[in-house]
């Protein structure tokens, strides 16, 4: 089962899994309504929003067995990916939120550079090209 706090919106939740639920529902927390739910097609294992940009991304088990990285409030697909066999059990983003790697019950690990840099104050993503080695100006 998986439970996200979106970073972009207040009060936003979205929830999924169990072995035959495929859905991925988005919930107002702090009035407890539904608003809307999608069938991802497949068992729901993971969910995790990015801190950079309004996107998330779950991981799926029978029969899949990928990641899906979805357009919010459009549920749109922005990418899936695949190579792994078995469910996708595990998640973690990167520090600076460009990264995830998944972990899978064929036992291994894959890592995905999936996300934009954070944004500076003008609105234009920091990429890695913009930060100097040792962090200074």
């Amino acid at each position: 089962k998986a439970v996200a706090w979106s970073p972009h919106q207040h009060g936003l939740l979205a929830s999924g899994g169990g072995t035959a639920d495929r859905h991925i529902r988005f919930w107002n927390a702090l009035t407890g309504v539904p608003l809307h739910k999608i069938d991802t097609g497949s068992q729901v294992c993971n969910l995790m929003w990015s801190k950079n940009v309004n996107e998330l991304v779950s991981t799926h088990g029978y029969s899949l067995n990928q990641v899906i990285v979805w357009k919010y409030p459009s549920m749109q697909k922005i990418a899936t990916l695949t190579g792994h066999t078995l469910r996708v059990l595990y998640l973690a983003m990167s520090p600076d939120g460009q990264s995830i790697v998944t972990g899978a019950g064929d036992e291994t690990l894959r890592f995905w550079n999936i996300f934009p840099g954070p944004r500076n104050k003008s609105g234009f993503h920091i990429g890695p090209s913009a930060l100097t080695p040792n962090g200074s100006d």
